[in-house]
Order: C-alpha cells, then structure tokens, then sequence
C-alpha cells in the first residue's frame, strides 16, 4: 500500500505510466482508495514544487510558518505520524477549502469536486456492502489497518525528505540519502528513488530510474548546505533531533528564500 501511495505521487507528476490516460486514469483509482483526489493532491504537490519551504508551501503547513506556535506544529507532527490516513487527506483539502486558496482555476475545482464525489459514492457503496455481509473483520484486518500503516510510512518519508530543515536553497531544504550496497539498492527501488529527493527537487519530470544518474546535484555547491546522507538511519536520527520543534524553510532564520527560478538564473541549477 506504500508503494501505492508512492506511485500516485508519480502519477501526479504524469510518471506513472506512459500513456497519459493510464496515468490519469491508475493515479484516480489510487486516490479513490486513498481518500484522496488525484487533481487536488497534483494542484497542491505543484505549490510544494515551486516554494519549496516557503510559506506558500501548502505540504508542508504549519511547519513553513514562523508565526506558528511550537504547540500547534508539534500536535500537527504527532497527527500526521500517527494517522496520516485522515490528516493528509485533511491537509489538501484544507488548502482547497481555506479563503484564500492558491487553487483558483475553476475548471480544476469542478473536476476536483467531481473526483471527490465519485470517491464518496465508492466509499458508501463499499461501507454499505461491508455492512450488509457483516465483514468488518475482514475489512479491518485486510484494508484498514494496512491502509493505516501505509499513510504513517508516507507521513514518515515526507517528514525524513524535509522537516527541520531551514536552508534557503534546494538542498539546504531537502534531505537526500545515497546509500551504497544491494539493500540500499533494494529500498531505493521500492520507494521508486525518493531518497534521491534534492534531485527530484531539481528535475520533476525525470523518471525515477534516472534519478540516481543525477546524484552529483546533491553535492554542496554553496555555503550551509551539507552532502546527502550516506544511510538512511543517519537521516533518521537528523530527522529526529528536530522534531521537538519541527520546523522548515529559511524563513526561521529570517532569511528571503529565493524561488526556483531565480536560483536558477544564479547558477545553482
């Protein structure tokens, strides 16, 4: 089911499958099942892209902003590591429903709503069948505790990929891991590369089997970056110490970060 989750990601980036109807149409079902629309998760993946740990950051709220009381960010953390599969679902929607919202186009909201409302019918029929043969045990055991593990694995990665980081540039901001040895090979496959994440930052559109082709990206090219970690428990245990107060983006420090673009006009591309 991680892997799954993974794989709507991809499907947000139009990666999953070459055909742009199987990936539309595998990215949908996924979302179905995930209490997620594929359109909204794709809008909102597009903010996370392009301010990346800014305060227009839509992922990564409340962390991006240095307003945000240590509380409320902490109990925000605990939520979504322990029940990802209600808090994520929370956390886009919010972002769609919130005055304000960065999502505008209504064509888009149309079809996000649309998504929503075959989710729902789905869902009551599935809830309704499980109702009416008394298979609750079967559904708790074979989907709904799966599904829960699933969403915290996710919550986890995303978390290990950028909480308490609070660099200016992609990789001050990203955690990458380029582990060596056929276990870490292993892992990187079934997490479709992600670890590779400051390179996914930079490039989007790459397939995953090309991401660690583009490694030497990762490597510190200004002042206050640091090189990937070269374990995954080594990204942990960072991850780790900063939880106590979790926070990201270089607005912490009072730093102006610059956007993509214009790091990129600075070379850092």
């Amino acid at each position: 089911m991680h892997s799954m989750l993974i794989g709507f990601h991809e499907a947000s980036h139009g990666l999953l499958r070459k055909s742009r109807l199987l990936n539309e149409v595998d990215g949908i079902i996924i979302g179905i099942f995930s209490l997620m629309s594929l359109s909204l998760y794709r809008a909102a993946h597009q903010l996370h892209h392009a301010y990346l740990a800014s305060e227009r950051d839509e992922e990564l709220w409340p962390f991006v902003h240095p307003a945000m009381p240590r509380g409320v960010r902490v109990l925000a953390a605990l939520l979504e590591l322990s029940m990802g599969l209600l808090f994520t679902p929370f956390l886009f929607v919010r972002t769609f429903l919130r005055p304000g919202s960065p999502i505008r186009n209504k064509e888009l909201r149309r079809r996000i709503w649309t998504e929503f409302a075959v989710t729902s019918l789905i869902w009551t029929a599935i809830l309704t069948a499980v109702s009416v043969y008394d298979a609750w045990k079967y559904f708790l055991w074979l989907h709904l505790i799966p599904a829960w593990l699933a969403a915290n694995m996710q919550s986890f990665r995303k978390y290990v990929e950028h909480v308490g980081l609070t660099g200016s540039t992609v990789n001050s901001s990203t955690r990458s891991i380029v582990a060596e040895g056929w276990v870490a090979t292993f892992i990187n496959f079934t997490l479709l590369h992600e670890p590779y994440h400051g390179v996914h930052h930079w490039r989007s559109g790459l397939p995953h089997l090309e991401l660690p082709e583009h490694a030497a990206a990762l490597e510190p090219s200004v002042e206050k970056e640091r090189p990937p970690f070269r374990t995954f428990g080594a990204a942990v245990r960072d991850l780790f110490i900063n939880l106590a107060d979790p926070r990201v983006g270089a607005q912490w420090l009072g730093v102006t970060r610059a956007t993509r673009q214009e790091q990129a006009k600075r070379g850092l591309n």
